[in-house]
């Protein structure tokens, strides 16, 4: 079933980008779309609320990926569980 298009209030996963030393590592984390769509007809970007265990962050122009290899500083629907 597809998606529908990203809107205002809907959660999804923002995929952290982790540290360079490793620290901290890359990691899916709940998000609040605050703002859709964004970009260009190619690519689907959102603003987001990304809510963290050491607090949130606002990001713009976040890319929307679907694929197997999520990549950090994009975001995806979430999974069915």
């Amino acid at each position: 079933m597809p998606q529908p298009a990203p809107s205002v209030g809907r959660i999804v996963h923002y995929v952290s980008y982790g540290t360079p030393g490793g620290e901290y590592t890359s990691q899916c984390r709940a998000a609040i779309i605050t703002g859709a769509p964004e970009c260009d007809a190619h690519t689907e970007c959102v603003s987001l609320a990304v809510l963290n265990p050491e607090g949130m962050f606002f990001n713009q122009h976040v890319p929307h990926n679907e694929t197997s290899q999520q990549r950090g500083g994009t975001w995806h629907w979430p999974e069915r569980v």
